[in-house]
């Protein structure tokens, strides 16, 4: 069942969401050559919880880290080690999340390492524009396949694909909540969108085939031709204002 928010969940909402895409501006900073991904998840803990929240992945399925950390082929779900060290060229994947006064919020980016190629500039820069997109579909009336069509209609635009095992979701006191929200999709067909629903648009887009695979570690999911993936996350509410995007840093 869709959870419809009121204004002050709403409120609570984007509180949880600006320490989530705080979160990502300090993974941002924190992203070096030879910094390794456990570094990195640590200082998004601690932030997090020098906000007074809770990391929101920490433990949520079993999960080992506060966030997850994935590099080049690997798509999402990337656990944070000691013995993953980042290298330039590498693009690395940011999911996160923060739990604060009742209400999650979950955002991710993709981060350069240094000096990147064209090619993966150019895919970073095409997944935010997938998300945008995405989010320009978020209209009262509208529907979830509105959503997915845009941003696998922008994907195909750039000659990439969308990762269809994976998809977004509904946010609010859960994590994971109705309805999905996939990267793909029929228009006008799915769930109707209206005032009080908070989703989380997540595209996840690959240069070559939209099929991926399961590392042994029972989490971590790459691509299975070894191209590489981007991600761009936010959770966003359709309010009496309109839609506004929850994962906002200010």
């Amino acid at each position: 069942m869709i959870q419809l928010k009121n204004s002050a969940q709403l409120k609570d909402m984007r509180d949880a969401g600006r320490i989530t895409a705080q979160a990502l501006l300090v993974a941002e900073e924190a992203i070096r050559e030879g910094v390794s991904t456990y570094e990195v998840d640590a200082k998004i803990r601690n932030f997090i919880e020098k906000c007074g929240a809770k990391p929101s992945f920490l433990g949520l399925y079993g999960f080992p880290g506060s966030a997850c950390i994935s590099i080049n082929d690997q798509v999402i779900h990337g656990i944070p080690s000691k013995k993953v060290i980042l290298r330039e060229g590498d693009i690395v994947k940011v999911d996160v999340g923060a739990f604060f006064h009742g209400f999650h919020g979950d955002s991710a980016r993709t981060f350069p390492v240094g000096n990147i190629s064209d090619e993966a500039k150019r895919l970073i820069e095409a997944t935010k524009h997938c998300f945008e997109c995405g989010f320009e579909q978020v209209k009262e009336g509208n529907r979830v396949g509105d959503i997915g069509n845009a941003v696998e209609s922008c994907a195909k635009s750039y000659g990439y694909s969308v990762v269809r095992k994976y998809i977004g979701h509904g946010v609010g006191r859960d994590v994971h909540e109705a309805p999905d929200v996939p990267n793909f999709g029929t228009a006008g067909r799915g769930p109707r969108l209206c005032r009080g629903m908070a989703i989380a648009i997540e595209p996840m887009i690959n240069v070559g085939t939209g099929d991926v695979k399961e590392m042994p570690d029972g989490w971590t999911v790459l691509t299975l031709d070894g191209k590489l993936s981007a991600h761009y996350e936010n959770t966003v509410a359709l309010t009496d204002e309109g839609p506004i995007i929850l994962t906002d840093p200010n």
